[in-house]
């Protein structure tokens, strides 16, 4: 029973030592980045009421999510998603508020799965978030802010990629699909799952040309001549307006010089239903999940009450970690501890030592000597 208690439950684990302090440093990075773009620290609880990721939101399956009761028989679950949180706490405070709203945090979301793939199921995630700002200006604010952040941890090769939901949402209703027929189509194009992609079409009986459209969104990706390319593929005006606004974010990005950062790809989608626009992963030389997820939700917040367009980025923070890993980019760590040992006789002495060390920002610790160490200043 006692060794068992030594180990952690499977998919988390203990952080210490060196890779913790890297991992502070990193996130500390991150932090400074997004708050000198005007964003504002806020903290959400770690568990909410289930409602606030519940199917009608668009977030985590019920299957995924860590549920649990309190006393008085409330199903309640640990966070697994903080875009959903923001959400319900910018609408409880801000529900007047008219003009842009720029939030930021840090902290662990939880997912529940047994298909791990070497995931964890605890992981940290630094993101923001932009409220009352439906203008192609935010779209390109948001991106630029993710690629000066991940610059600023010392990545160097990574790129952003970026879609539009309204694009493929446009082209399933000129198509004549179902929502749920969207949705499941959605899953598959976004895995690029062509095969089972190209089943459902057809037993849908998906008519030509669509059904041939829908299934090259999958391989839309590239630069602006793919833009062109797919808005001269489509009709209906809801995927020419979505094409047009990439084309106006991307002339954004150019004055934050971060568009050599950013590809298009058509078939990025997402399973979390809430995303109503833009959408973009960033993905790292070194690690094979993104580094970064992001997008908008323009009808998020109108579940909790409040009529207001929204953008956010989150990056999860241990993908970065393994990049940085991965690209040999050195975290620059403080200097070592200065460890001095002490007799009961230089006592005072060793103790002024350290408080002089502690003045001058240089961590000290006092240690009792034993028999075969030296009573003198060291480190580790």
């Amino acid at each position: 029973m006692r060794k068992r208690l030594l180990h952690t439950p499977e998919g988390v684990r203990d952080i210490y030592g060196t890779e913790y302090v890297r991992k502070r440093i990193v996130q500390q990075k991150l932090q400074e980045t997004i708050q000198s773009f005007g964003y504002q620290e806020i903290q959400t609880p770690t568990f909410e009421f289930f409602d606030v990721f519940s199917r009608e939101i668009g977030t985590t399956p019920s299957k995924d999510l860590y549920k649990f009761f309190d006393k008085e028989g409330n199903t309640l679950v640990l966070r697994p998603d903080f875009t959903p949180s923001i959400a319900r706490c910018a609408s409880k405070y801000f529900m007047e508020e008219t003009d842009p709203l720029r939030f930021c945090y840090t902290g662990s979301a939880f997912l529940n799965t047994s298909n791990l793939q070497g995931k964890w199921k605890e992981v940290t995630q630094v993101g923001a978030e932009l409220m009352n700002d439906h203008s192609v200006e935010a779209d390109a604010e948001i991106i630029s802010l993710v690629v000066e952040a991940l610059r600023a941890t010392g990545l160097k090769r990574f790129q952003l990629t970026v879609g539009q939901v309204e694009y493929f949402k446009g082209l399933c209703q000129e198509a004549g699909l179902e929502e749920e027929t969207e949705y499941e189509l959605r899953e598959y194009i976004s895995g690029k799952n062509y095969f089972a992609a190209e089943e459902l079409l057809r037993e849908r009986a998906v008519a030509e040309p669509y059904r041939g459209i829908l299934l090259k969104v999958a391989d839309m990706f590239g630069n602006m001549t793919s833009l062109a390319e797919a808005k001269a593929l489509v009709r209906n005006p809801r995927s020419v307006r979505a094409i047009e606004r990439l084309e106006n974010i991307y002339e954004v990005l150019k004055y934050y010089r971060t568009a050599s950062f950013v590809s298009f790809d058509l078939g990025l989608l997402s399973k979390y239903r809430y995303y109503t626009g833009i959408i973009f992963k960033g993905y790292a030389y070194g690690v094979g999940s993104p580094v970064v997820t992001g997008g908008r939700y323009d009808h998020l917040l109108e579940q909790f009450g409040k009529n207001a367009p929204a953008i956010g980025c989150m990056v999860m923070l241990d993908e970065l970690l393994a990049a940085l890993s991965g690209q040999k980019v050195e975290i620059p760590l403080p200097p070592p501890v200065r460890r001095l040992y002490y007799t009961s006789e230089d006592y005072p002495e060793k103790l002024a030592q350290a408080q002089a060390l502690r003045a001058s920002r240089t961590a000290a610790e006092l240690t009792p000597a034993r028999d075969g160490s030296r009573p003198e200043t060291g480190g580790i």
